[in-house]
């Protein structure tokens, strides 16, 4: 029989967090958070990493775990994940993913083999080429490769292009296996417009926060080449320090950014297999059918 685990998934600003931590606390579990910036050290306020007072107890992996300037790919996600489940079901408990990045979700419930080995020439080859021509230039290359299977891939995100392109020209083609799990995902969804405003108002609350000093010191400290530089909420203010746009400019174009990835997220999770999508508007009553549905699938 395959282990049982849970995975909650959704747009950012969703609502993700609070209901992962409600359902761990009712079904004995603990979380594995999957989200593609909040893995890095420090890089806390514009990825809205979940900190450990806002955790009420409940134990969380992946974040926290790699150093800014270092790498982190969706095949470090997958390993990751399986040795945090193995540990996590070893205890008796049920381990529940919570995240927005989808795509590590379904490489690892699909187990995805992904290959492992990093061709350092060839990966200095495709920087250099995308800082000359371009991401637009290198999606295409990679729609060419993959064909169809590029639509599984976001095209926007300059990381994941580079990495489907040395996997695709090192004959490392990711292939699906058998699951190893058993796996239950839930999907929050929201009202288009009300997700969207939802998304202005945490931008805002990031600023509050004290977002522009934070960003200020990890660029000092670790360079606009640090993978999470390339992220939504902290690559806008490259321009910004260099005088090429004014801070209202650069808050706007961070919005703009959200919402505009929240839309690639619903699209992406709208293409995958047997999810169970729950109106997010209404916590409690998204609580309520997710928790129903976590009893009947787990008698």
């Amino acid at each position: 029989m395959k282990s049982k685990v849970v995975a909650i998934i959704g747009p950012t600003a969703v609502g993700k967090s609070k209901i992962g931590i409600d359902v761990a606390k009712a079904f004995n579990g603990e979380i594995i958070s999957a989200d593609s910036i909040a893995v890095f050290k420090e890089f806390n306020i514009g990825s809205a990493k979940i900190m450990p007072k806002q955790m009420q107890g409940v134990k969380h992996y992946g974040i926290d775990i790699v150093s800014p300037s270092e790498q982190f790919s969706t095949f470090d996600f997958v390993v990751m994940a399986k040795k945090a489940i193995k540990k996590i079901l070893d205890q008796g408990k049920l381990p529940i993913i919570v995240g927005g990045t989808a795509l590590y979700v379904k490489a690892l419930i699909e187990n995805y083999n992904l290959g492992g080995k990093v061709d350092m020439n060839l990966r200095e080859t495709l920087t250099k080429q995308l800082e000359e021509k371009g991401l637009p230039f290198m999606a295409e290359r990679l729609k060419k490769i993959l064909g169809e299977e590029s639509k599984e891939i976001d095209l926007k995100n300059p990381i994941r292009v580079l990495r489907a392109l040395e996997l695709a020209l090192s004959g490392q083609n990711k292939t699906k296996n058998e699951s190893e799990y058993d796996c239950k995902v839930f999907a929050l969804i929201k009202d288009r417009q009300t997700l969207y405003n939802d998304i202005n108002v945490r931008v805002d609350q990031m600023f509050a926060n004290g977002l522009e000093s934070e960003v200020r010191a990890l660029y000092k400290k670790y360079g606009e080449n640090a993978q999470p530089f390339k992220a939504i909420g902290y690559k806008e203010f490259l321009p910004y320090f260099k005088g090429r746009c004014t801070k209202g400019d650069m808050i706007n174009l961070i919005k703009q950014h959200s919402r505009n990835y929240a839309k690639r997220q619903i699209t992406f999770i709208k293409s995958m297999q047997n999810v169970c999508f729950v109106d997010g508007e209404n916590v409690e009553e998204a609580e309520q059918l997710i928790f129903e549905e976590i009893e009947k699938w787990k008698a």
